[in-house]
């Protein structure tokens, strides 16, 4: 089992930066995908970034492609997504979450975290 536990979320002002994180329990994280998904209020959660189990590939939501980077360090047992050059709309929580599969779908995610919030002012 995995446990996940998100931070780094706050207020910045649009064109800032900002890094989120995810730090995660147990002996095997690194056999896991680590997904980065974001859920603003009266919306559905989205798909943001993720990023396999050794880092070597990596994939993005084409709104974010260009301004965010998913990294990891299995040794420390952690995930991070680099967010630049943010929007208003990139206001949500941010949710980190875990899988067996490399994968943009929410549903395959077996462990979650409880997400932290990122607001991006105008």
């Amino acid at each position: 089992q995995v446990q996940l536990v998100e931070s780094g979320g706050g207020l910045v002002q649009a064109g800032g930066s900002l890094r989120v994180s995810c730090a995660a329990s147990g002996r095997t994280f690194s056999k896991y995908a680590m997904g980065w998904f974001r859920q603003a209020p009266g919306k559905e959660r989205e798909f943001v970034a993720t990023i396999s189990w050794s880092g070597g590939n990596t994939y993005y939501a084409d709104s974010v492609k260009g301004r965010f980077t998913i990294s990891r360090d299995n040794a420390k047992n952690t995930v991070h997504l680099q967010m630049n050059s943010l929007k208003p709309e990139d206001t949500a929580v941010y949710y980190c979450a875990a899988s067996l599969d490399l994968s943009v779908y929410d549903y395959v995610y077996d462990y979650w975290g409880q997400g932290t919030q990122v607001t991006v002012s105008s």
